[in-house]
């Protein structure tokens, strides 16, 4: 008997019992489906994950102050001031690995101001323009503040879209002007919004301005002449609240347009910011901004660093195996089901095997040899387990589309996950319906005639 004929055989004997055979197939059809799901799902999370990361910058890393410890104690992260803007420029010109970086400093709880408007971001930060391309951070609407307006501590900025539609409604936010305590912004460029990331914060609620103005005029010192080295009060409104461009607020008086700002002998920034030429680099640029930090903070090799230095690639690589662990456990259950579902199809055999006696002797006397027997009911098993994995594989990618309807869950499609669901249903139809098969080749054909 060739393939083809024991095929149609095969075929004639399930749909001889067609309700048998569907109940044989439903625990694959449940074990098959609740792969599919978890793959989907699984998928669906890693993919969210990377593109979190993306967003954040996927070559990116993060420098760091250490902490002060007094007494045996730890102060914290950032409690030593240990990070100045030179070791940032060092940081870009002697470490071949790094294609960007930018200077970062924080300012918090500070209310923005325009017309009768306000609102608190919830953060305003200040950068260089390399910042936007290592975060992967698109214009909207204007443009990005140049490294002219940096080094000359101009009072421009540019703001996420959540912090536009507050402030400004339905008003073009570009070239209009903002107030930060006492000091006028030029919005000059609008952020493509990015959304909540992972943990729920809102990424389009921040104002970014050069990392120089936020730390002399903002978290820093201000005067209100070239000669004095006090800050002098303001008189009058248009002191306090110079203005220019839209007029919003009263014309510039006079003794501000000599405006000056107090530098301190010794500045500081919060952060540094970088991006490796790639992401096989990320490792060789922290190993290099090491050594570079070291060197310049004159540190001993017995003393511990005075920063701390984080990578995209170590985030990504512990919230993915995370994830891995997650799906891997919910496969694990998944496959418990395939077991069962495949334990059911070789009862299921066993019983077709006992009810099938008399044809199986029927069919040996007129010439069927053992093999033969063996291989129907062996491709009986086969064609039971596959029908039921095509039915899995679809009720299981109908379930991940519905958790994504419903509950907002990412998924993901997965062509190799629907290729393995195929092969695991041959492999369990051949390994639980060997045993069926093989008892009934063994049978003797004048005790399967005699069989009542």
């Amino acid at each position: 008997m060739n393939f083809l004929n024991t095929v149609i055989t095969a075929l004639k004997a399930l749909r001889r019992n067609p309700t048998r055979a569907l109940l044989t197939t439903l625990g694959i059809v449940i074990g098959i489906a609740a792969v599919i799901t978890m793959m989907e799902i699984g998928n669906g999370s890693k993919t969210s994950v990377r593109t979190t990361i993306e967003k954040m910058g996927a070559n990116s890393g993060l420098i760091l102050p250490g902490w002060l410890r007094r007494g045996g104690i730890s102060m914290g992260m950032g409690s030593r001031v240990s990070l100045t803007p030179a070791d940032a420029e060092a940081v870009g010109r002697e470490c071949p690995s790094i294609l960007f970086y930018s200077p970062v400093v924080r300012a918090s709880s500070q209310q923005l101001i325009f017309g009768n408007s306000n609102w608190v971001p919830q953060w305003i930060t200040g950068v260089s323009p390399e910042f936007f391309l290592i975060r992967n951070w698109r214009i909207a609407q204007g443009r990005v503040f140049t490294r002219e307006e940096v080094e000359s501590n101009a009072r421009v900025c540019v703001i996420g879209a959540t912090v536009a539609r507050e402030l400004f409604g339905d008003v073009s936010p570009v070239d209009c002007e903002l107030r930060i305590r006492d000091v006028a912004f030029r919005v000059v460029g609008v952020l493509h919004p990015k959304g909540s990331n992972m943990i729920g914060m809102d990424e389009d609620d921040i104002l970014f301005a050069p990392w120089s103005t936020i730390r002399m005029r903002i978290t820093g010192r201000r005067t209100g002449s070239a000669t004095s080295t006090k800050s002098t009060p303001a008189s009058k409104p248009s002191e306090l609240y110079p203005a220019t461009g839209v007029a919003l607020y009263p014309e510039q008086d006079s003794s501000l347009t000599s405006d000056k700002l107090l530098i301190p002998k010794f500045t500081f920034i919060d952060q540094i910011v970088f991006s490796a030429s790639s992401p096989a680099k990320v490792k060789q640029a922290e190993k290099e901004v090491t050594a570079l930090l070291r060197e310049r903070h004159r540190l001993r090799p017995m003393d511990e660093d005075d920063f701390r230095i984080h990578n995209s690639g170590e985030f990504m690589s512990m919230l993915n195996s995370t994830t891995l662990l997650m799906t891997n456990l919910l496969l694990g259950v998944a496959l418990l089901s395939l077991l069962v579902g495949g334990v059911g199809i070789m009862n299921i055999m066993l019983v077709s095997v006992t009810e099938r006696t008399r044809e199986i002797g029927l069919r040996m006397a007129v010439g069927a040899r053992s093999s033969d027997i063996l291989k129907q009911f062996l491709v009986e098993s086969i064609i039971l387990c596959l029908a039921g994995g095509v039915i899995g594989i679809l009720m299981g990618h109908g379930t991940a589309v519905l958790i994504n309807k419903y509950l907002s869950w990412p998924i993901e499609s997965s062509p190799g996950a629907v290729v393995a669901a195929v092969g695991v249903s041959v492999f369990v139809g051949v390994v639980f319906g060997f045993y069926p098969a093989w008892k009934a080749s063994k049978l003797d054909p004048i005790d399967a005639l005699r069989y009542e």
